[in-house]
């Protein structure tokens, strides 16, 4: 049962990004990942890198914080 504890909003968190951190009780680091991670994607869409590294942060953060 713990690991699904943890799955729910890394899963929630794959299709948009900081909402895990939201369901969690981690108001200020989705507002953070919203504001922060957007900005970076804007400017950086065209790396594909960038984003995605802060997409899989994302996703791992909301599991295992």
């Amino acid at each position: 049962m713990h690991k699904q504890i943890h799955s729910f909003p890394a899963l929630i968190s794959f299709f948009i990004p900081g909402l895990g951190q939201l369901i969690k009780g981690h108001i200020l680091k989705g507002i953070f990942i919203w504001i922060f991670g957007g900005i970076l994607t804007f400017f950086f869409w065209w790396t594909i890198i960038i984003p995605f590294i802060l997409w899989a942060w994302n996703v791992y953060d909301a599991y295992n914080s």
